[in-house]
C-alpha cells in the first residue's frame, strides 16, 4: 500500500489520475484517459510483484525497436512472481472483464497456485492490478473487497491497457514469472529457487489492445533471457531444463497474434507450454554449475515489432 500513497502523491508527475468511486475504493488510472508513462510503467510492475522485486528500463543490446528491454530481479521469486505478479485472476461482472494481479491475489487465495505453493495472506488493505482498457465499476470494487475480506474504502485498483506505456511496461516485466509458472506446470519444487532475474525486449506501443497482446507475449516468448539461482541437485536440472523455454512448445515459431487468430482468440487452446520465457539459464548454487537452455528468435520479434 505504501508504493501506491507514493504513486498517488506523485500522480501529476507520473501523469495518472487518481479517483474514488462510490463505494470508496481508490481506482488509479495509468493509461485509460490519463497518459501515464514509462516510470508509471514500472512503479505498476514493482506493485505487481508485492514490491518484492526491482524493474528497470536498460539498454537493448539487440538494439530491437525502442531500444529499451524491462530488467526485473528478486530475491523472494515465489511470493513476488506466484503469489502476486502472476494474472491468474479472472475478475469479471456483467460486460465489464480484466485479469487481476498483484498482492490482492494472495489475500483472496481462490486460485489452485496458492494450495500449490502453500501460501495465503490475511489483510487489513488489498491492492491490486488490472489489465483493461476501462475503470472497473463500483459492483467489481465491492466484490474484489469481499474475497479479499477487506472494507471498499481499503481496496486500491491500478489499472493499464495493453496498449499503453504503462501497461506495455509491466506486462513485459513478467519474464521471471512466466520462467516459475512454467516450473510449476511441470512439477518442479519452487522452494528450490533462491533468486530470478529477467530481461526482455520493451516492444511498440501498440494502437490497439489486441495488436499490444500479441507484442508483449512476443517479447517474453521469443525475447525473453531469465536467469533463476536454484539449490539441490544437477540431474534434476538437466532433465527439466529443456522442457522450460518455449521452444519446446509446438506452437512455437509465429508471432503470438498469428497463434491466438488460428485458435480463433481462446487462450485455453493454445498449448500452455507455449507461455515460456524464450531461454533461461540455471545456477545451482549447491554444486557450482550453470545450465542454459533455449534462444531467442530475433526473426520473430523483428516482424511482430513492426507490424
Amino acid at each position: 500500500m505504501a508504493r501506491c500513497e507514493l504513486m498517488a502523491a506523485e500522480a501529476e508527475r507520473l501523469r495518472l489520475q487518481t479517483t474514488t468511486c462510490a463505494t470508496g475504493a481508490r481506482l488509479i488510472d495509468c493509461g485509460i484517459q490519463a497518459n501515464g508513462g514509462l516510470e508509471a510503467g514500472r512503479g505498476l510492475a514493482e506493485i505487481c510483484m508485492a514490491n518484492l522485486g526491482n524493474v528497470n528500463l536498460l539498454p537493448d543490446q539487440a538494439k530491437l525497436a525502442t531500444g529499451l528491454c524491462v530488467s526485473v530481479s528478486t530475491d523472494q521469486p515465489v511470493l513476488a512472481c506466484m503469489a502476486a505478479q502472476y494474472a491468474g485472476w479472472q475478475l469479471s461482472i456483467s460486460d465489464y472483464f480484466a485479469m487481476g494481479s498483484g498482492p490482492m491475489r494472495a489475500a483472496a487465495g481462490r486460485e489452485d497456485v496458492f494450495e500449490k505453493i502453500g501460501y495465503q495472506e490475511q489483510t487489513d488493505c488489498a491492492v491490486g492490478v488490472l489489465e483493461s482498457s476501462q475503470l472497473p465499476p463500483a459492483e467489481l470494487c465491492v466484490d474484489v473487497a469481499a474475497a479479499c475480506r477487506v472494507d471498499p474504502k481499503w481496496l486500491t485498483l491500478l489499472v493499464a491497457p495493453t496498449s499503453s506505456q504503462a501497461g506495455n511496461v509491466q506486462i513485459v516485466a513478467r519474464s521471471v514469472e512466466t520462467a516459475l509458472h512454467k516450473l510449476l506446470e511441470l512439477g518442479f519444487d519452487l522452494s528450490r529457487i533462491i533468486s530470478g532475474h529477467g530481461v526482455a525486449p520493451l516492444p511498440p506501443v501498440a494502437a490497439d489492445d489486441l495488436t499490444g497482446l500479441g507484442r508483449t507475449n512476443d517479447a517474453v516468448l521469443y525475447g525473453a533471457q531469465v536467469t533463476l539461482w536454484v539449490k539441490g541437485d544437477d540431474r534434476s536440472l538437466e532433465e527439466i531444463g529443456p522442457q522450460v523455454p518455449s521452444c519446446h512448445s509446438r506452437d512455437y515459431g509465429e508471432p503470438f497474434s498469428k497463434i491466438f487468430e488460428k485458435y480463433e482468440r481462446d487462450f485455453y487452446k493454445i498449448d500452455p507450454l507455449l507461455f515460456s520465457p524464450a531461454a533461461i539459464t540455471l545456477v545451482n548454487l549447491d554444486t557450482g554449475r550453470t545450465m542454459h537452455f533455449g534462444r531467442i528468435c530475433h526473426e520473430v520479434l523483428q516482424h511482430s515489432f513492426q507490424t
